[in-house]
């Protein structure tokens, strides 16, 4: 499945109503581990069908950055059902993200 753009006018229906776990990237432009964690992102995206995977620009939805009190990026947050049951910070290797998605 391809990686969503979450913004605060989609987040309800993409993150909250999704019948499906979701994992955020919470990322930015500017910011290397995030452009390093990216891709492996994207494969975790087309590899596991259980779940929504969807990336946040910090930059460009401060709204939705501060909503999850986001301090470092790349942050990585694991909703089920409406709530953060996961949280991670700072680059991660693939297997350890599958893993956090085993809720």
């Amino acid at each position: 499945m391809a990686v969503v753009k979450v913004t605060k006018e989609n987040f309800e229906k993409e993150v909250l109503q999704s019948p499906k776990t979701v994992l955020i990237d919470f990322w930015a432009e500017w910011c290397g581990p995030c452009r390093s964690l990216s891709p492996v992102v994207d494969e975790v995206a087309e590899e596991i069908e259980t779940a929504k995977v969807c990336k946040v620009n910090v930059d460009q939805e401060p709204e939705l950055a501060e909503a999850f009190r986001v301090m470092s990026i790349p942050m990585l947050a694991v909703i089920k059902d409406g709530k953060i049951v996961k949280t991670s910070v700072g680059v991660r290797p693939k297997a350890e993200i599958i893993r956090m998605l085993d809720v």
